[in-house]
């Protein structure tokens, strides 16, 4: 699915043209490179790094491969609250299954769930949305879609979907929108469990005391200067997207390894162990082809400016830290019915792609009881 096409209900997939493809590649292959500056990493993606994917992206990476992997998995678009919103729907084989909202974040993409759809589907019908702004639900339908509206859009997609009863999953954006989902429909949400998540790592977003660190276990003061350094030294892409998302909007629609550098700094950092560069690249091109950095980039200016700070939820809740999250279960406590905490000692931000086993492991075991 590229800029140009598009689909509605019911059914949809990706259909790249070659004209699409041919100007990627040379867009890649006249690249103006940056000099390296000195230092490494910490200043940003070091030139080698980004040339050897950007080789790699222009002759040796294989969309049409990647696009038939995408297109296996039932694809559809409908319209809710005037935006389009593209989903993934794969009913299990057993009709009594679960229904099980999985949500993606930034800088992800439906794509991180496809390594455990085989390992979810026999007990949850899944439906995988693409956030509004992100890849083919676009483009946006004027201002205003921040979580909770996105939340509102997608419980709308569940009762179009027929399903009554429900189960919520998110991590990074996903982590704020799936609890969201929640207390906008409590009544048929059965529980929300986040990985990644974006509650209970700044406590002082919820109105708490500051933080005393002699309260704290040694894992939660390991965490708390993880946060300390994400906040000091982390966060300039969490600033520009926040306040200038059309600014950031015009590079990374215009050069690909614009977007590519963007985006693999994240995976890059965030990461606890190398994500396939495939993948890596699969994910970037849901960007690229769609025309969203600056669409998705624009959720973080709707979220800042919206307000709209977590109420507190009843629903059940279940967390998975794994090892470079950054979740307090004491701040986490203060807005949220937290019935399920696991901590793993491998496993990053993008946890689906990293370990997939223990994620649907611990999706599965926190829904076993509320089934």
């Amino acid at each position: 699915m590229g800029r140009s096409a598009g689909c509605r209900w019911p059914a949809c997939g990706f259909d790249v043209s070659p004209a699409e493809l041919d100007d990627l590649r040379a867009r890649l292959r006249n690249t103006r490179w940056a000099a390296q500056l000195p230092g490494g990493a910490e200043r940003g993606v070091p030139v080698a790094r980004l040339r050897e994917l950007a080789a790699y992206w222009a002759d040796g990476y294989d969309w049409r491969a990647q696009e038939t992997r995408l297109n296996e998995h039932p694809q559809y678009t409908t319209q809710i609250d005037g935006q389009t919103v593209h989903f993934l729907h794969l009913p299990s084989p057993d009709p009594d299954a679960l229904p099980l909202m999985l949500i993606h974040g930034w800088p992800g993409s439906v794509l991180e769930f496809l390594d455990v759809v085989d390992l979810l589907r026999d007990e949850f019908h899944l439906v995988i949305p693409s956030i509004p702004g992100f890849g083919p639900s676009a483009p946006l339908a004027g201002a205003g879609w921040d979580a909770r509206r996105i939340a509102g859009a997608f419980t709308g997609l569940m009762r179009r979907l027929g399903y009554e009863r429900y189960g919520v999953q998110g991590g990074d954006f996903g982590a704020l929108i799936g609890p969201d989902v929640a207390r906008v429909d409590p009544g048929r949400v059965v529980g929300v469990h986040v990985n990644a998540a974006t509650f209970g790592f700044i406590p002082f977003s919820f109105g708490s005391r500051p933080v005393d660190e002699d309260e704290l276990t040694e894992a939660e003061r390991r965490r708390y200067a993880r946060i300390q350094a994400f906040m000091n030294d982390g966060n300039g892409y969490f600033q520009l997207q926040a306040t200038r998302p059309q600014t950031i909007a015009h590079a990374l629609t215009d050069s690909p390894v614009g977007q590519l550098a963007w985006i693999a700094e994240k995976f890059d950092e965030w990461s606890d162990r190398p994500v396939d560069r495939d993948r890596l690249l699969t994910n970037v091109m849901l960007y690229w082809l769609t025309g969203t950095a600056g669409s998705a980039a624009n959720l973080y200016y709707e979220q800042m400016h919206a307000g709209n700070w977590p109420s507190p939820s009843g629903v059940p809740t279940g967390v998975a830290v794994f090892a470079t999250d950054l979740p307090i279960r004491r701040y986490a406590e203060q807005a949220n019915a937290i019935v399920h905490w696991s901590e793993f000692d491998r496993g990053g931000h993008f946890a689906a792609l990293e370990v997939p086993d223990l994620f649907a492991g611990d999706v599965r075991k926190f829904f076993a009881p509320l089934r």
